[in-house]
């Protein structure tokens, strides 16, 4: 992170409103600093995308914040672009917590993050996380997963750093002093989380996971879900509810097959035309009007 001074006032000295103001400006500034890291966002979503249609294995790398920011967006991959979970490795360091207590020796812990980066195998990708670039756990698990024959995305905080530099794909998105020094849950976790959400956003609009804006690989996996799913094959199709919830009765709640099913086309068959174009709902379409 920048070390720059701000030249204000402690955010303790500034009115409770001022307070809040600075939070917020702080926020936006780390959004910012993202934007200015798109290129290699892109590289980095085109990595993700072609470990997870392979069967390959994305690891999310991290400890502290920058862990819970990692916990986050790995968590959400399977319900909202249908990903294996099996394709989903958490490695944080201490473990993910399971209360309110995340010890901070932990990121010390060079000799587990190399154990975890054996667990790795050439051809998966591993998205390791520092707000500073220099967290021992980090690097050490970087360093190892690399010779292991492992693709590295590395994002950082602060620019030209040791873990950047061992990045296949180097996402750096320098922000600024924090508002509460060092709390890099704030501005820093911010940027991370902006980057993380928006790579693996990328990784799912390039599997054909995302089609006219909608989760169309989602797991409906409960009633909300399930009307959801219903609703994205109404839009898509054109079918009434009733008969976009046959449809993904039909096809075991595959909302991709769904579609292609309310659209007239058996179950079987649609599972065997979306996988000859990838699973992409677009070409998909397009050939079965090509056919009318």
């Amino acid at each position: 992170m920048h070390t720059t001074t701000l030249n204000k006032k402690p955010i303790d000295l500034l009115g409770r409103r001022e307070a809040l103001q600075a939070m917020v400006s702080s926020h936006e500034a780390a959004v910012r600093a993202v934007s200015r890291a798109l290129p290699a966002i892109d590289a980095a979503a085109a990595l993700v995308a072609k470990a997870l249609s392979g069967n390959a294995t994305l690891h999310y790398v991290a400890a502290g914040s920058s862990g819970l920011m990692a916990l986050s967006d790995a968590s959400e991959l399977p319900g909202t672009f249908g990903t294996d979970p099996s394709q989903i490795n958490i490695v944080m360091a201490g473990g993910v917590p399971t209360d309110g207590i995340m010890p901070g020796d932990t990121e010390d812990d060079e000799a587990t993050a190399r154990t975890a980066a054996d667990q790795a195998q050439s051809g998966d990708v591993a998205i390791v996380i520092s707000a500073s670039g220099t967290t021992p756990f980090a690097i050490s698990f970087a360093t190892r997963a690399a010779a292991n024959g492992v693709k590295i995305i590395a994002i950082a905080n602060a620019p030209d750093t040791p873990l950047l530099a061992l990045g296949d794909v180097a996402v750096s998105i320098p922000t600024d002093a924090e508002v509460v020094a060092g709390s890099t849950r704030l501005g820093a976790g911010t940027a991370q989380k902006v980057a993380l959400n928006m790579i693996s956003t990328q990784a799912g609009i390039l599997m054909g996971h995302v089609h006219d804006g909608l989760m169309v690989n989602l797991k409906p996996d409960n009633i909300k879900l399930r009307k959801r799913a219903a609703a994205i094959v109404t839009e898509i199709s054109g079918a009434s509810e009733a008969q976009a919830t046959d449809a993904l009765a039909a096809c075991n709640y595959d909302t991709k097959q769904a579609v292609l099913v309310a659209l007239g086309t058996a179950p079987d068959e649609a599972k065997s035309i979306l996988l000859r174009h990838d699973g992409h709902l677009r070409p998909t379409i397009t050939s079965l009007k090509s056919k009318d």
